[in-house]
């Protein structure tokens, strides 16, 4: 017992370290034994801190492993982790002396094979369906004839030659192009702001805003797409207000662009073909139209004639109308001046037997009682009575002419609108109306001829037509127009 307490105890001629000192330690030691390193694993809890920091961790089936990507870092991570993401993180591992921990600074992370890329796509897929962003009530019509087509591609691909080389074949139109970065980290962002800005633009403004949109990039692996399935990429696309055509990739490729777009294309090319129709179909359908229209007028024109040409020929005829008028017409002027003889006539025999009823005396009595009479009256009147009664009468005589006058004009006006109206009935029914149509009668001798026997038998036959006749062989004998008589007038009674 005593040989173990006199015995020197082991470890005591040890430096002591500060916990300082051996944090530093411990910290550099870790540093210098791994330098630069990739870990795989599982993305745990995620957290983002206010300052833009960026803590989670990496676990596998027994241990954890925690990482921090700094502010600057984050930034430029071409994969942002999630949790439940199977990713490779690359850094340098450190040591925490305040907390006695050790953790990896991250600067790039990436997804650890195309499993887990496609694993991470899927579970956007759900989120952004479940928000209704794939819901086809959303996707906006495309414009058939876009004026101004604003496309969101990298300027110095093969995409953009050909996208401008099949608009210029099919139907030329302007374009705006919207440089971006098709892939890489800065890939997702420019594009989202490419699509914002040319939904910012105004309508008419010095940079007119587009009618539509197109996303294009070439083909490439799923790691060369990826900034087309980020989310910031879908919601850009979702909120525009501006109809957008997607066209990522080749056929089989598929992003989440695609889901949400108003039209997706299986290439660029394609893209450019559904964007504006063919200039020369479109000249030939307005053709076809043009030549469609024209005959439906002039089979409607035509039918619309046969039918007034069959109307016509079911009309009776003029001189059958006017028969019985004018046979009316023929015994009143007969009988006429037979009638004013007659009168005549009657009035100078009861003029002869009135005068001869009056006796010399009987008319001396009559005379001397209207003098007497009239001598009476005109004691009664004064000159300027007189004058009154003259005027008076004198004005009713101006009022009575004037209702003569307006009654000659109603009763004359009468006369000439049934005249009128007999004359148009009588053109539209004569014979003259048919010939303006394009008709012709044929006269033999001065007479109508209606079969080729009369013709035969004629020795001189004329054709009139609505200008004049012409004789067979002869020259045109123009058509005489009878002259008008000026319609008659009634002077006044006063």
């Amino acid at each position: 017992m005593s040989d173990l307490i006199d015995s020197p105890i082991e470890g005591e001629n040890a430096p002591e370290f500060s916990v300082s000192e051996i944090s530093g330690a411990v910290k550099k030691t870790i540093e210098s034994a791994f330098g630069r390193i990739r870990v795989r694993g599982e993305v745990g809890r995620v957290f983002r801190a206010r300052s833009g920091h960026l803590y989670y961790d990496i676990k596998d089936e027994g241990n954890v492993l925690a990482c921090t990507t700094w502010k600057g870092q984050a930034a430029r991570l071409t994969v942002q982790p999630e949790e439940g993401m199977e990713v490779i993180v690359t850094g340098k591992l450190t040591a925490f002396g305040a907390q006695s921990k050790y953790n990896m600074n991250v600067d790039d992370v990436t997804v650890a094979g195309e499993g887990a890329l496609m694993a991470m796509l899927e579970k956007r897929k759900k989120q952004l369906a479940a928000e209704g962003l794939f819901a086809p009530e959303r996707k906006k019509p495309l414009p058939y004839l876009p004026e101004i087509i604003g496309v969101v591609t990298s300027p110095s691909g093969a995409v953009i030659r050909d996208i401008l080389h099949r608009l210029r074949e099919r139907f030329p139109r302007k374009v705006l192009i919207w440089p971006v970065a098709v892939q890489g980290a800065a890939c997702a962002g420019e594009v989202a702001r490419a699509i914002e800005g040319f939904n910012r633009l105004t309508p008419g403004g010095a940079m007119p805003r587009p009618d539509l949109l197109i996303v294009a990039r070439g083909g490439g692996s799923i790691e060369d797409l990826w900034g087309f399935n980020e989310e910031i990429v879908a919601r850009a696309a979702a909120a525009s207000d501006i109809p957008l055509i997607s066209a990522v990739g080749h056929e089989t490729d598929t992003t989440l662009i695609d889901f949400v777009s108003d039209r997706r294309a299986p290439t660029p090319t394609a893209a450019a073909e559904i964007a504006v129709p063919v200039r020369l179909d479109l000249l030939g359908w307005t053709d076809e139209q043009g030549g469609r229209l024209t005959r439906a007028l002039t089979d409607g024109i035509a039918r619309r004639g046969q039918r007034l040409r069959d109307v016509a020929r079911a009309l009776p005829n003029a001189d059958a109308i006017l028969q019985t008028p004018r046979q009316r017409l023929d015994r009143a002027g007969e009988n006429l001046p037979r009638a004013l003889r007659d009168g005549v006539q009657r009035r100078r025999v009861e003029l002869t037997q009135r005068t001869g009823s009056l006796r010399a005396s009987t008319l001396r009595q009559l005379i001397d009682g209207k003098r007497q009479a009239l001598g009476r009256r005109a004691d009664r009147l004064s000159p300027v009575a007189i004058t009154r009664e003259i005027s008076r009468k004198r004005e009713k005589i101006q009022e009575l002419a004037a209702r003569v006058d307006l009654a000659e004009e109603r009763v004359l006006k009468g006369f000439k609108d049934r005249l009128a109206q007999a004359e148009r009935m009588r053109e539209t029914l004569g014979y003259q109306a048919t010939l303006e149509r394009g008709y012709a009668v044929v006269w033999g001798d001065g007479k109508l001829v209606t079969d080729t026997k009369s013709a035969k038998k004629a020795s001189e036959i004329e054709v009139e037509f609505a200008d004049g006749k012409v004789a067979l062989g002869g020259k045109v004998a123009p058509k005489k127009t009878a002259k008008k008589d000026p319609p008659p007038t009634q002077g006044s009674l006063f």
